[in-house]
C-alpha cells in the first residue's frame, strides 16, 4: 500500500482521499511530525502548549 491514510478533522472518519467523501472538508495526516533533535522551534512550540496556547486533539 503505497498510499498514506488522511483523518478528517470535522467527522474523525479516516480515507485514503485528501478531501473527506462524507461531509467534504479536507483531510489531515495523524501521524506526528518526525522529531528532529536539531528542530528550531521545538522549545516555543513546548512552552506555548504548556501555557495551553496549543492544544492537541
Amino acid at each position: 500500500m503505497g498510499q498514506k491514510i488522511y483523518k478528517c478533522r470535522n467527522c474523525g472518519r479516516y480515507t485514503l482521499e485528501t478531501v473527506c467523501q462524507q461531509c467534504g472538508l479536507s483531510t489531515i495526516r495523524p501521524q506526528p511530525a518526525k522529531f528532529s533533535p536539531k528542530d528550531p522551534y521545538g522549545k516555543y512550540r513546548r512552552l506555548a502548549r504548556k501555557e495551553g496556547i496549543l492544544c492537541r486533539k
